[in-house]
Order: C-alpha cells, then structure tokens, then sequence
C-alpha cells in the first residue's frame, strides 16, 4: 500500500506506559480500595513490577505527578501527606463504570423513555397514523405524506392535500423516581467473594446514565445494615461493608419516606442483596436472628412489601445468591409487592439492572 509504513509485529508486544491507560487502570483499584489512594496506587505499582506497565520515559512516579498536576488527586489537609480522590476523579470513576456496564449502548436524546399511552407525545416511534387537526408539524412524516399525494393525484396535477398527510405515532416521556438500596451487611464480602465492590459499580453507572441522559428523573441511594441511611452518589467509591445483619425493614421504611416526598407518580424500589433479612428494630434496641428464616422477622419484611404494593411502588430484587432457602424467600416477598425479582451472577448484575430501568421506564405503574 502505497504511502503506508509497517513495522514487524511483535505479539503481546507492551506499547503503552501513557497517564490514560494507566488512569484506566486506577479508576478500577479506587474502587476496590474504596477511595484510598495510597493502597490503590500499591497495587498498580505491584501490577507495574508483574506486566511492565511504564516504560523508562514513563515512570510511576511521573503518572503520580501527572494526577495531582491534572486535579485527578488533591490533599484533603494540608497538614497530612496522603492523598485523596478529587471530586473531578469521582466524576471520571463514574463515567468509567458507565461505560464498562452500559457501553454498548449509544447516546440517544434527553428523556429517553416511554409510557403507554398514544397521543401528541414527545417521542417518535416508526408507527404512522393520518393527520388529525391539532398535530404538531414537526410530527409530519414528510416522505409518506408525498408518497400519498403522488399515489392520489399523480405527477400532472401533484399537490398535497391534508388527506395525504401521515404524522409519526408518539408516545408521552415518563419521569421516574427511583431508590437503589445496597446490602452493606457483612455477608457481602464473605466466602471469599466480593459482592460490595460490583453492587457500588452499579450504583454509579446508574446515576451516571440518569444525570446524563435523564436529568428529571431522581435517584437515591440507600446502604442499610443493622440500620439504613442515606448516602450521596460522590460517596459511592468510598463505600465500605461493616459487621451487620441485614435490616431489610430499615432500608424499605427510609425508601417509602423518601419516595413519598417526591412528586412523580411513577416510583419504584430497586434492591440489590445477597441475604434473607436477620434483622429488625424493636423500639432502641435490635432483634437479631442469622439462622434460618425467622419469621418475626420475615412477616414484617413481607407486610411492607405489600403496603409498597398498595402505594404503586413496586420493588425489583436483584440477588446475588442462588441458595434454595434465600430463592424461596425472594419469591414470597416478590409475590406480596407483585413486584419482579433477578437471580443474577455479579457479572450479569450491570445488565440486570439497567434493562430493567428501561423497561420500568417505558410503563407507567398508575
């Protein structure tokens, strides 16, 4: 080929050693570290030693250089060394795991989902209808509305009449207010498995896909334990599980309350967990149980269920466990909130979670 030089291949051949593939790299670790970047940047120096990640004019320490000229790491005090991710890192992470889970799909226009219900709508779809008085003109399907005045008046006496007119069929945007709740409970690391780090993943490509491409809808994000609270999506990186039971009962409670506060009539629960509930609130003090199915305890998580049923809010379950025990009790609380339930391995968790958005999106619950 004329004009083009080619050098010997060489397989497996390292040609990297540049701050964004490296960055790349980091963005996982933080993750995995919860925000500490000092452990983060010790393993990627250990990866560096085992696959040569840098190159002689390309060190770590000029990759450590590049991030804090580039804002990407900053001093939380000026009194203390070690460093912490800025809020332009926590932005790119979740951007990254945007990507990583949803990558395949393509950027579409703002408000992207469907009810329903027919009408002068805002989103087109490939189905025509006739014209009728009132239709908006930017719905005219110019091609077939000619079509049909070639086909009804020919090309001698061509004109174009309103019976001729076809408009594009639309639907109406829903909003939609969404609360994610995420098991922090201490079975979410143990087995030598970790579930934690996968859960946070999709918590921020979630609120990364709404803050982009649907900006009316809401999402909050809840951790419960032995309690439930709140948390903001810039904390998701630094999520961390602790030594608690499971309080389903906690996290349904704190999302009913933040639900009801908000005005879009379609809402729902998203709950991604690996573990019956073993725990619930008596007043100050707390009822524990680990073993089995205690029924206290479960009658209490299936009577909110089905009061989050009478209040239009159903509940999605993603759980990432396949003991014969834990399936039957997802069944009986998806049955109380008619709700739907996902049995996903952690790697089909992202995929799960996302389509499950969209196709909750396209419908309104009302």
């Amino acid at each position: 080929m004329i004009g083009w030089r080619f050098s010997e291949y060489v397989p497996n051949e390292h040609r990297g050693g540049t701050f964004e593939e490296l960055l790349q790299i980091l963005k996982d670790l933080l993750v995995y570290t919860s925000g500490n970047v000092s452990e983060a940047l010790s393993w990627l120096t250990e990866l560096d030693k085992e696959y040569g990640l840098t190159t002689d004019e390309y060190g770590m320490a000029d990759f450590i250089q590049d991030l804090i000229d580039k804002g990407y790491i900053q001093q939380q005090d000026p009194m203390n060394p070690n460093f912490v991710p800025s809020s332009k890192m926590e932005i790119a992470m979740r951007k990254k795991a945007l990507e990583d889970i949803f990558g395949q799909l393509k950027k579409s226009k703002r408000g992207n989902h469907n009810t329903n219900f027919g009408g002068m709508g805002d989103e087109h779809t490939s189905e025509k209808r006739p014209y009728r008085f009132g239709d908006k003109l930017d719905q005219i399907a110019v091609s077939d509305s000619l079509k049909n005045a070639y086909i009804n008046n020919g090309l001698d006496d061509f004109k174009l009449t309103q019976d001729d007119l076809e408009v594009h069929q639309t639907y109406y945007q829903s909003q939609m207010s969404t609360v994610l709740m995420i098991d922090i409970s201490h079975s979410m690391i143990l087995y030598g498995e970790d579930r934690i780090t996968p859960a946070k993943k999709v918590a921020m490509a979630l609120s990364e896909l709404i803050q982009t491409r649907y900006p009316k809808d809401t999402l909050d994000i809840i951790v419960f334990g032995n309690d439930a609270w709140r948390i903001e999506v810039k904390d998701l990186p630094y999520l961390e599980v602790g030594p608690y039971h499971t309080n389903t009962v906690a996290g349904m409670e704190l999302a009913m309350d933040i639900l009801r506060r908000r005005r879009n009539p379609n809402k729902q629960i998203f709950m991604i967990t690996d573990g019956k509930p073993t725990c619930i609130k008596r007043g100050k003090n707390y009822y524990k149980n680990s073993f089995g199915l205690d029924r206290k305890i479960i009658n209490r998580t299936l009577n909110l269920a089905q009061r989050c049923r009478k209040l239009d809010i159903p509940i999605t379950t993603f759980m990432i466990a396949r003991d014969p025990y834990l399936i039957r009790f997802v069944d009986q609380f998806t049955k109380a909130n008619n709700g739907k339930a996902f049995y996903s391995s952690l790697r089909g968790l992202g995929e799960f979670v996302f389509k499950d958005y969209k196709n909750n999106k396209g419908r309104s619950f009302r």
